[in-house]
């Protein structure tokens, strides 16, 4: 008398019957396994991937027109624009305070504060002579 090993094969029906016991929470993997005597959980999770739907719950599903897909596009495009312009407007301004700094070291003089009561030099002056 020879060993011979003994393959069970499950049938599809039968599959999704324990799989479907098992998504609606009836049994855990490893109850259901000892239930109907299935050789391994391995077993069963490979069922799972192969029949089961709750892979599917986690999904985003989003239909959507053609229509719909190109303006998402143009926003997309128009965010990258606006972003481009955003930090080329921080570098320039990072540029002309770094201008700024380097003209108050060489001259010795407050930009700033000078620049700011030399305008309203000039806008009183003008003011006068308008009257």
């Amino acid at each position: 008398m020879s060993d011979q090993k003994t393959i069970i094969r499950y049938s599809t029906a039968f599959k999704q019957k324990v799989i479907s016991e098992i998504e609606s929470g009836k049994f855990s993997i490893e109850k259901a396994r000892k239930i109907y005597d299935i050789g391994a959980s391995s077993t069963i999770h490979r069922w799972i991937k192969k029949f089961g739907k709750n892979h599917l719950i986690a999904k985003v599903v989003r239909i959507e027109m053609r229509n719909e897909q190109d303006k998402l596009k143009q926003l997309e495009q128009k965010i990258q624009q606006l972003e481009s312009a955003l930090a080329q407007s921080h570098l320039k301004n990072i540029c002309l305070e770094s201008m700024i700094e380097c003209v108050e070291e060489h001259y010795h003089i407050d930009v700033k504060k000078n620049f700011g009561t030399q305008v309203q030099q000039e806008l009183m002056s003008k003011s006068k002579n308008n009257r």
